[in-house]
């Protein structure tokens, strides 16, 4: 859904020039120029590779930017449908010689279009129910009980064979290309959120993590947890595993209560003010609780923390407690990096770990080698390269929601590729991730096991074996 303009943004929107965008924080010319078009970003884009399409690359997307703000193009359907394909999943930034910073871009552009473009209907309404439940666990919660009502008897669920049922998709690029924004229909996009549902239970919608838990010895660090909003009732035993693995190792950690969304899906999207509203308050939250870090443990949210200070750039009275917030951000992964030497001893595990990189820990946060460190300090742990790990799983915030075709397949590209190396477990950073790469993995008839790296080493500081179970409803 659109929102609604303040009276300043009115007032600058008459006497912006002619194209794409108005004069309300469009995409910054500077960033754009830095851009040579060189063509190094075109392999790691998913969107160039799967259709080879000049417009559906980034470099391409940064033409457009530059064509709107000249007044070489409007904000048609067609400019839309390029942008809206986008996956923001910033592989493109780690490709770059040239250093684009095409994360600001590419979230102006998606402001100025939430704000101005007028989507149909039903996009509209999708999308809307999307903001209006996503971001809040309470409503959340009411939202998956009925699944977990439904899963408590049911067998297991039928996954639609349909990568030999889909047409051709290159086709479907094709046709995206010449008519426009994508044409998803609301159905499509209803049966995708379906197929992606979380294996939810009772327990998993009411699981609560202790607002303090205590370090075991002496404590090196007093770390705030953000428990996330599909995390903290979807993937309840990864906030678990993080508060026994940093308590573990030496650090009293604090979990607010009163703690929301981050603002990650609404920043991402273009919901800028949205976004802002969520950080602050996710700020004030976690410098009431006085920690030196916060342990952020699905990457996408973490991403988001880390730009707070551009997003609040503008406003004075937060611009500065926002880059103070931003700076004591990390992964935990980065976390357990920095506490040093171990302080809780491994037990050995063996496993054959294919490691998924999530976008926005490699390449918006470009933290890459702390999750394998991780991993490679349990015994018998041993961690496989497959092809295209730069390359998004599809999943991408609401991507594979709004944009189910494309997700699928790239789903099904990435199972593919995890099934060639034969791995016991698949490890990766972000609750997304985990949802699409199970279903994809259903679909190739894999039942692989997803976890989150700490996960991992919570069983191994624990001396348990790790539950061989796939984390949705099969």
């Amino acid at each position: 859904m659109t929102r609604d303009r303040s009276p300043a943004e009115a007032g600058s929107v008459g006497a912006a020039a002619a194209g794409a965008f108005d004069a309300v924080h469009p995409p910054d010319p500077a960033l754009i120029d830095t851009c040579v078009h060189c063509g190094f970003c075109l392999p790691s884009c998913p969107t160039y590779v799967l259709w080879g399409e000049e417009m559906d690359s980034p470099r391409g997307r940064i033409y457009l930017m530059k064509a709107g703000l000249e007044g070489r193009a409007e904000m048609t359907p067609a400019f839309v449908g390029h942008f809206d394909a986008c996956l923001g999943c910033m592989a493109c930034v780690t490709s770059c010689p040239s250093g684009v910073q095409y994360a600001p871009l590419i979230e102006a552009t998606r402001a100025q279009i939430e704000r101005r473009y007028p989507r149909s209907f039903a996009d509209r309404l999708f999308r809307g129910a999307i903001f209006a439940v996503f971001p809040y666990p309470s409503r959340l919660r009411l939202a998956l009980l009925p699944l977990a009502i439904l899963q408590r008897t049911r067998r297991n669920r039928d996954e639609r064979k349909d990568r030999e049922e889909a047409p051709d998709r290159m086709s479907r690029a094709a046709a995206r290309t010449a008519h426009g924004a994508p044409r998803t229909s609301l159905f499509a996009r209803v049966a995708a959120m379906l197929s992606l549902a979380p294996k939810v239970t009772w327990g998993s919608l009411f699981a609560s993590i202790p607002a303090r838990t205590t370090a075991t010895g002496t404590t090196r660090l007093t770390v705030g947890l953000l428990t996330g909003c599909v995390q903290r009732l979807v993937f309840p035993q990864v906030n678990a595993a993080t508060v026994r693995v940093l308590a573990a190792e030496g650090c009293d950690v604090l979990a607010p209560p009163e703690q929301g969304c981050c603002g990650a899906l609404a920043l991402h999207s273009g919901r800028l003010d949205e976004a802002r509203a969520f950080a602050r308050r996710t700020i004030g939250t976690f410098e009431r609780a006085g920690v030196e870090r916060i342990a952020v443990n699905a990457a996408g949210c973490g991403s988001s923390m880390k730009e707070y200070g551009q997003l609040l750039a503008d406003d004075p009275a937060w611009a500065e407690r926002a880059r103070a917030f931003s700076a004591r951000v990390r992964d935990v992964t980065e976390i357990v990096s920095e506490l040093g030497p171990p302080r809780a001893p491994r037990h050995r595990l063996a496993l054959r770990v294919a490691y998924h990189d999530a976008c926005h820990l490699a390449h918006a946060q470009g933290v890459r080698q702390p999750p394998r460190d991780l991993l490679r300090s349990i015994p018998g742990v041993e961690i496989l390269s497959f092809a295209e790990q730069e390359i998004c799983c599809g999943s991408a915030g609401i991507y594979n929601l709004v944009e189910p075709d494309t997700a699928r397949e790239l789903g099904d590209r990435k199972a593919g590729h995890i099934d060639v190396v034969k791995p016991d477990i698949i490890a990766t950073a972000n609750p997304g991730c985990m949802l699409q790469m199970t279903t994809a993995s259903a679909r190739l008839g894999r039942a692989w096991p997803i976890h989150h790296p700490i996960e991992i080493l919570d069983a191994s500081i624990r001396g348990v074996e790790l539950p061989l179970t796939t984390t949705t409803a099969d």
